[in-house]
């Protein structure tokens, strides 16, 4: 399987991204932001956004979730 995982600079387009918390997020600022709303998924720390970030293929990230809520389950 080949990989599409990278991080990137932020970018002032990040502003205009719909950025998405867990809901599962505790509150005390520990946690990613999701936005989904462009070619690759992006994810970023919640705490400092201007941080670089990482562009996953959205295949990867289907697969991440799954295994996610997969290993909740145990």
């Amino acid at each position: 399987m080949s990989t599409t995982t990278a991080r990137h600079p932020a970018t002032p387009q990040d502003s205009r991204r719909v950025w998405r918390k867990s809901s599962h997020s505790s509150g005390n600022g520990a946690c990613v932001e999701v936005a989904t709303d462009a070619p690759l998924v992006e994810v970023r720390d919640s705490k400092d956004p201007s941080k670089p970030h990482l562009h996953i293929a959205p295949q990867q990230w289907q697969t991440f979730l799954t295994h996610t809520a997969i290993s909740a389950t145990y």
